[in-house]
């Protein structure tokens, strides 16, 4: 299903930017750069906030006196591209479009309000775009009530126009007919408190009352919408979504009546009373919930925003059983202490799964916190494990939970949405961003994008650590250079340029360079490991919380050993990994810890306020704003330039690490984020490395690293504790073995064995005294 609607969704996007502009201008070479000055601006275009442009881009002034509601508004209907200082940039999509008729925003709505906020008229193009994407997505939705799916809209003529599909038709329960009506009518109090704000705005723009609010999909606050709905047989429901996509390209939104819910154990969750939640939360929450129902889609916030309170909110409201899924097991303590300290749920009714702790589920109703690996796990389990896992897939999940989401289009953890049958899913990330194409098929597999924060607004209201980031660059030593260009590194320069034929013969790169050991050199450069000591040794005497970053465990345990500082990687045990954050978070005496790449989610450290990063995975993006999310808690006061956190990303300098960063760093510069670069930073005043023999020996040791093994372990370490105690004990072996043996005798001591016969195996020498008598059957 998810392959058909994205191939569609992506021809009428294409469409609209081939269609968009003009011709691209000078140096456009992705496409993106249009020439729209032929647009006509209206006479009172200063008093509205945005541009749409034909291509479907919309650019908001964010010092417009109607930023605020412009802003919740355009989050609402399009995808942000790029958040800087002072205009944002958005696009409309299929996908975004999709999430805003899911929350009962009508399409002609869309194109009203847009019409009015833009400072141009509104392109013809982009109303048949908005119509086109629209025409029959949230038209109808699948309802599950009591337990049973209906399919529910309130245009009876989208219900008929399903029921053509033989196969649709066939899967509705036809008992529900009554009284010789068509469908089953009822009311439903509308969603429409969000949108008329919508809508007054607009009216406000235009200097008069809206009058065909109405007409355009929006009642008055408060009013009622007549509605129809067939039921489904029960096991079709898949099925009719498929065929409703596929067939008939009218995609069905999914939605949980729980509050109708008398099938399923009701949960005795209720919030603290001094439980607050911020306003971002409760608009995130408001999209989830609108019109009394519960609607799956995921929300995006920020790293220290509060992902996991508006979820147990969300926990609190739907009051059913709920499954919570994380990454890791110390994801999964940290949901543990998050429900104790926000809610009033008995302990009891909190169980764990992981490798090492395996909770029976309460018999009623309760909250199941685990990991993507347990439940999707394809092999052989323990005894226990089996036995939980049985229970898992037999419960009805009124909530499915999904942290760290963007990881879910995994094939491996995708598994989870088929083992587990959740009435309802909400997933959570900082970043909905991947580096492969796979991220749009979230929006299949769990729901559209109800919500996402902007970052620079949440820092100017105190909600984030005010961050200052830095890239550091370091020049690379003369011996890690020219090793770096001996592997193959010239080809790998930021400039791209070639040495040329005048360069000496061992300068030029080897056939078949070796890339990792390239990495290597450039992440082991002994300047750069100079600017992290100043940096650690510079941040500790201010009182901070240092955190330095490596992806390369070679490389994390040669700076952990040179700074004297604790070490945290893939094979740290679990009790030595708590032990050690712990101290950091509690120990004045510790005030920087050293981590790999099992330090970039789920690990909850909101004293750290200094990321010091010295390897990382290539251009990841969401790694690096991972990352960065160590340090974005609030914090309670700033320095003479406002900057309360700082990150420091090291660069070595003429190196393929150049473009890594820039591409890793351009998530960030959409968020309105931007780095300074400084090439100028003191010496350490005293170094591991303060002479030359000890950088030769530093890059002798880099020549010689056995960094494969390095490499497979610290993979085998992060999947380990996901496997562990997964698979059943081997099964028990009949062997044949001696009776010395098996007492542990066979070193000096010596058994006389006999055969099923009675004959003993081996004629034993026996002494004088005892060769007159005959040996007896034992």
């Amino acid at each position: 299903m998810a392959s058909a609607v994205a191939a569609r969704a992506k021809e009428r996007f294409e469409a609209l930017q081939a269609e968009g502009g003009r011709g691209d201008l000078d140096g456009g070479e992705d496409g993106r750069l249009k020439d729209f000055s032929d647009l006509e601006l209206k006479p009172d275009h200063a008093n509205r906030p945005l541009w749409a442009c034909p291509d479907g881009s919309i650019f908001l002034e964010a010092r417009s006196a109607l930023y605020g509601p412009a802003y919740d508004f355009l989050v609402a209907i399009a995808e942000p591209v790029a958040r800087p200082e002072h205009v944002h940039e958005y696009r409309l999509t299929p996908y975004s479009l999709y999430a805003a008729v899911s929350v009962d925003i009508a399409p002609a709505s869309i194109c009203d309000v847009l019409d009015k906020l833009s400072k141009v008229k509104l392109p013809a193009r982009i109303r048949a775009y908005v119509m086109d994407c629209t025409k029959n997505f949230g038209r109808a939705k699948l309802v599950l009530r009591g337990n049973r799916h209906h399919v529910e809209s309130s245009d009876a003529a989208a219900l008929r126009t399903l029921l053509e599909h033989a196969g649709i038709r066939g899967a509705r329960d036809a008992s529900e007919d009554g009284d010789g009506e068509e469908f089953r009518a009822g009311e439903v109090a509308a969603e429409l408190a969000a949108n008329r704000a919508y809508l007054e705005l607009a009216a406000e723009l235009d200097g008069s009352d809206d009058e065909g609010a109405e007409d355009d999909g929006a009642a008055a606050p408060g009013a009622t919408l007549r509605t129809y709905s067939f039921k489904l047989k029960v096991g079709t429901a898949q099925d009719v979504k498929k065929f409703a996509a596929n067939d008939l390209d009218f995609p069905l939104a999914e939605e949980y009546d729980f509050r109708h819910d008398l099938d399923n154990a009701v949960l005795p969750v209720d919030l603290r009373p001094s439980t607050k939640i911020r306003s971002y939360q409760e608009k995130s929450l408001s999209k989830m919930f609108g019109n009394g129902r519960a609607r799956s889609g995921i929300i995006v916030l920020p790293c220290g925003a509060g992902k996991t309170l508006t979820a147990i909110v969300a926990a609190a409201t739907v009051k059913r059983s709920t499954l919570v899924l994380c990454t890791n097991a110390t994801a999964v303590a940290q949901w543990k202490a998050q429900f104790a300290l926000w809610t009033s749920l008995d302990p009891a009714r909190i169980s764990l799964f992981t490798a090492e702790v395996k909770e029976d589920l309460h018999p009623e109703c309760g909250v199941l916190i685990t990991t993507y690996h347990m439940v999707s796990f394809g092999g052989q389990r323990s005894l226990d494990g089996e036995r939980l896992i049985e229970a898992v897939k037999a419960r009805e999940w009124g909530l499915m939970l999904l942290d760290e989401v963007h990881v879910v289009p995994a094939q491996t953890f995708r598994r989870v949405l088929a083992v587990c049958n959740a009435h309802c899913k909400l997933g959570l990330t900082a970043t909905l961003v991947r580096e492969d194409d796979l991220i749009t098929d979230l929006n299949f597999l769990i729901g559209p994008k109800l919500y996402e924060a902007n970052w620079m607004d949440l820092t100017k209201n105190g909600h984030l650590a005010n961050v200052q980031c830095v890239e550091v660059w370091c020049p690379m030593a003369g011996p890690f250079y020219r090793e770096y260009l001996r592997h193959g590194g010239c080809g790998q320069v930021a400039s791209g340029g070639d040495l040329g034929e005048g360069a000496p013969e061992e300068a030029k790169p080897r056939a078949g360079g070796d890339a990792r050991c390239r990495r290597l050199l450039y992440v082991m450069n002994p300047n750069k490991f100079r600017a992290c000591e100043y940096l650690v040794h510079y941040h500790e005497q201010r009182g901070d919380k240092v955190i330095v970053f490596s992806d390369d465990v070679f490389a994390l345990l040669k700076y952990a050993t040179a700074l004297g500082r604790p070490a945290i990687y893939g094979a740290t045990k679990e009790a030595e990994r708590q032990a050690v954050l712990g101290s950091f978070r509690f120990n004045s005496l510790v005030n920087t810890i050293c981590l790999s790449k099992v330090g970039d989610v789920a690990i909850d450290l909101p004293e750290a306020n200094v990321i010091v990063q010295v390897s990382s995975h290539f251009g990841s993006r969401r790694q690096e704003a991972q990352r960065l999310g160590r340090i974005l808690r609030a914090k309670p006061s700033a320095d003479g330039d406002g900057f309360n956190a700082f990150f420091y990303t090291l660069v070595s300098t003429d190196t393929a690490e150049m473009f890594y960063s820039a591409k890793r760093q351009q998530y960030l510069v959409d968020q309105g984020y931007t780095f300074k670069v400084v090439t100028d930073l003191p010496e350490p005043a005293t170094s591991a490395l303060d002479t030359r023999a000890k950088e030769l020996d530093l890059l002798n040791s880099v020549l010689c690293a056995d960094y494969l093994k390095e490499e497979e372990a610290e993979e085998k370490a992060l999947t380990k504790a996901a496997k562990d105690d997964l698979r059943a004990p081997p099964p028990a072996k009949r062997t044949q073995v001696s009776l010395a043996k098996i007492s542990g005798g066979d070193a000096g001591v010596r058994y006389l064995d006999f055969g099923k016969g009675g004959a003993p195996q081996a004629k034993a020498k026996r002494h004088k005294l005892f060769k007159s008598r005959p040996g007896a059957k034992r």
